[in-house]
């Protein structure tokens, strides 16, 4: 009794929490944008587009409201796999299931595919338009009229102009959203930056590691498949997380491009997830990386499944 009188006090206090999904075709900058909203790197970012695989849930929370942030995957028709199909699959089952949905573009373009993303977009659910990468935009006097002509395509509950990158009016643009939340307790503890566990993290961070070292050499076809994460405590008190990774590629002649001439492709990807798991983790990462070719992987459902596609 004393637990629901606490519930319906914290609820008539105006306190507001919901889900917000952050939606756009690939390379817009959702990553990067839920990642400066949150004031931590959880979701992979890179140039290349299809980076974010999975959703990735951030959570912010403030005074008066929590966010929980769901970075989706671009959605994309160009592979019809069981990889991109689940990838697809998580896109539509996010739009359900939120409360309000950022609909990302870069300032200043406007084309099919982002109006392809549009047109999925449940038409129940408050959509935010977030026209990034301003500071980018040549031509700064383009940015309004740019603005006046993608509003006419859907009706927006609100407009708001921003650099992810730079951290630009990313305050307006959580007041916008705020107000979109339904009154409720938080769901997750203040301190809570994600539900995603370190174990998945680690996966995503050697991901991104090797989309920014192999550029356009990355075979399309790979996935990182922790093995072994194991943690203790060491003798003077420092945690450590001992990390074992298999990066998964396609095809035998993949090996030799990940791994890079004496190994040095592959302990640069190493080393510069590590360093980033320590940062992340507050903990001495041991990680140990190696290239594994299971043929066909993409296409099997099941191996899509087991490595965390829903």
């Amino acid at each position: 009794m004393n637990d629901l009188i606490h519930k319906e006090s914290a609820v008539s206090d105006g306190f507001r929490c919901g889900f917000v999904a952050i939606v756009g075709q690939p390379n817009v900058g959702k990553s990067t944008l839920m990642n400066h909203l949150i004031g931590q790197k959880l979701s992979i970012t890179s140039r290349k587009a299809q980076t974010t695989r999975h959703r990735i849930t951030g959570i912010l929370t403030s005074e008066t409201a929590q966010f929980v942030f769901v970075d989706t995957p671009g959605f994309q028709k160009r592979f019809r796999n069981a990889l991109n199909q689940a990838m697809n699959r998580s896109v539509t089952t996010t739009l359900a299931d939120v409360d309000a949905i950022l609909f990302v573009v870069e300032a200043g373009r406007f084309g099919p595919a982002d109006q392809a993303v549009l047109e999925l977009l449940p038409k129940d659910r408050p959509v935010i338009l977030v026209i990034n990468k301003v500071d980018m935009l040549p031509n700064k006097s383009a940015l309004f009229p740019f603005i006046e002509e993608v509003a006419q395509s859907f009706n927006f509950a609100a407009i708001v102009p921003v650099s992810a990158q730079k951290g630009l009016k990313l305050d307006v643009l959580v007041s916008a959203i705020e107000p979109l939340l339904p009154e409720s307790v938080p769901m997750f503890g203040e301190d809570q930056i994600t539900d995603r566990n370190e174990r998945f993290l680690a996966s995503e961070i050697i991901r991104e590691k090797i989309f920014r070292m192999m550029g356009e050499e990355l075979p399309y076809v790979m996935a990182v498949e922790i093995e072994k994460f194991e943690e203790e405590t060491l003798a003077d008190g420092r945690e450590l997380r001992r990390i074992y990774a298999a990066i998964l590629v396609d095809r035998e002649n993949q090996k030799p491009i990940l791994i890079g001439k004496n190994g040095t492709k592959l302990k640069k990807i190493a080393t510069d997830a590590r360093i980033d798991m320590e940062k992340l983790f507050d903990a001495k990462v041991h990680l140990e990386v190696w290239v594994k070719v299971k043929s066909g992987w993409a296409d099997d459902t099941r191996l899509v499944r087991q490595f965390g596609y829903e």
